[in-house]
């Protein structure tokens, strides 16, 4: 993907998020390439999603399967009232991924695909 340079309203990080919000099982390289940057890069970011508990993987096989955080709050004093579920609501296609907000019985976001995009609910 040709990605034009200069200045983006989202982040390098918020975009990784995007892209394993719509596709769980998405490879490094896939990622890289949607995001416009090295797989390198990709690593770093993942591993500091990690460490900030937005995101965490489980290895299947060969491949990674990262589950987002959606009930997380944001890092940022001008986000830290907003989740990452909030984020990936604003957004990500509502064709392939949708997160509502918690329930008073569960405590936690649910999570709903309508394209079989596959992410697990904890």
């Amino acid at each position: 993907m040709n990605i034009k340079q200069g200045w983006k309203l989202l982040s390098n990080h918020a975009h990784v998020l995007l892209c394993l919000a719509k596709d769980p099982n998405m490879r490094l390289r896939d990622i890289a390439d949607q995001v416009g940057i090295t797989q390198r890069a990709i690593q770093r970011i993942i591993t500091e999603l990690e460490q900030a508990s937005l995101l965490s993987h489980q290895r299947e096989g060969r491949r990674n399967f990262y589950q987002i955080h959606p009930e997380q709050t944001l890092q940022h004093p001008l986000e830290q009232n907003y989740t990452v579920g909030h984020l990936l609501d604003a957004v990500a296609n509502s064709d392939s991924v949708c997160f509502t907000r918690p329930t008073p019985d569960k405590g936690k976001i649910d999570l709903a695909f309508s394209k079989g995009a596959g992410m697990r609910a904890k």
